[in-house]
């Protein structure tokens, strides 16, 4: 049997492969709605085979969100679409997963084939907010620093989210610390220049992560798994390292987080980042290896041996394919029959399994 294709038990849920579908953001939703649209996104998915499907950045308020465009899950009566959802990954054979997300400095703007820019209040745009009143870049407003009570809130939103995640049938919650949003945003100090008890040292910066994470893990049940998201690097000088995520994952780990998904930069625009093939494994495998706990690794993952030689390699536990999966929502199937693995597919397409000789 392929490593990508052997089970993987995380507390009460137990992952029939490897293969995970990572959080990408559709900008297809209308005050934080799911429609149709992500009900055949997301179910093409589980049809295909990926043993967990994370929902795009679903915003905990509606000032959390990227674009006004998000998915969200603020209010209570965001959880019957998201059930739809949930209820038809369950049913073919997947794990229904989500990355609960606030956009912080990096909220506000249009959607990428709106243009991208910031959205103005005159056109339902919102003011931003950030540990300190840093902006992403030099042509957008500075965001408003938060207060310690309005930090709190931040915290509160999470909380609430998490029951709500609950509600709407997800087995699986990923909290998003990566790619230059607020939770990120706390633990870098490229962008928090606070001198209060969340600003400073590396023990005050990853306070409100910390804090975050105690308030989900309280509300999400033990037998579930719990996710975080982290930019692992900076890629800028002056910026959070790899080694500070691996304190961090030791943290994380001892608050009841389950598996760390490493990802990085996404915080300054001017990093110098070397993308090609792979090039975020490592960071994963530096995690999992030196703060002992499981990792996901991301980045330009894009055929089956390389995803094989991923896991068979221990460097890292789950791989989570973004745009590869846009190019191929069948990538599972695909992918087992190239490595050997016999796996089952859906009845109704069972006719055009492809058969060996």
């Amino acid at each position: 049997m392929a490593q990508l294709f052997t089970p993987l038990t995380l507390r009460g849920i137990t992952l029939k492969n490897r293969i995970v579908i990572s959080p990408m953001c559709q900008y297809s939703a209308e005050d934080g709605f799911t429609n149709d649209w992500h009900f055949v996104h997301l179910g093409s998915r589980a049809v295909g085979g990926a043993t967990l499907i994370i929902l795009e950045a679903t915003a905990v308020s509606p000032e959390g969100r990227i674009t006004p465009d998000d998915l969200g899950i603020w209010k209570d009566e965001h959880i019957p679409g998201l059930r739809r959802i949930t209820d038809f990954l369950k049913a073919n054979g997947s794990v229904a997963g989500i990355q609960l997300a606030h956009a912080g400095r990096k909220a506000s703007h249009a959607s990428p084939w709106k243009g991208g820019a910031v959205v103005p209040a005159s056109e339902g745009g919102w003011t931003t907010v950030a540990p300190s009143a840093v902006p992403f870049t030099e042509n957008e407003p500075a965001p408003h620093e938060l207060t310690l009570a309005e930090i709190q809130q931040v915290i509160e939103d999470f909380r609430v989210a998490t029951r709500r995640t609950l509600e709407a049938g997800f087995q699986v919650i990923e909290l998003h610390a990566a790619h230059g949003y607020l939770l990120h945003e706390f633990f870098s100090p490229l962008s928090n220049q606070r001198t209060d008890q969340y600003g400073g040292s590396f023990e005050n910066r990853v306070r409100l992560l910390l804090e975050v994470t105690e308030a989900a893990r309280a509300e999400w049940p033990t037998e579930l798994p719990l996710f975080v998201r982290i930019s692992a690097t900076d890629w800028t000088e002056g910026g959070w390292t790899a080694e500070e995520s691996v304190r961090l994952a030791k943290l994380l780990k001892n608050k009841g987080v389950d598996l760390i998904d490493c990802s990085t930069g996404g915080n300054v625009p001017a990093a110098q980042i070397p993308v090609g093939p792979g090039y975020q494994v490592q960071f994963a495998e530096q995690v999992k290896r030196e703060a002992g706990i499981l990792t996901g690794a991301v980045g330009l993952i894009t055929n089956a041996q390389q995803a094989e030689d991923i896991i068979a390699t221990g460097q890292a536990d789950l791989v989570l394919l973004a745009r590869e999966s846009l190019r191929d929502p069948y990538f599972p199937l695909h992918a087992a029959f190239e490595l050997g693995a016999d796996v089952a597919w859906p009845d109704q397409y069972e006719r055009a399994k492809p058969r060996r000789r």
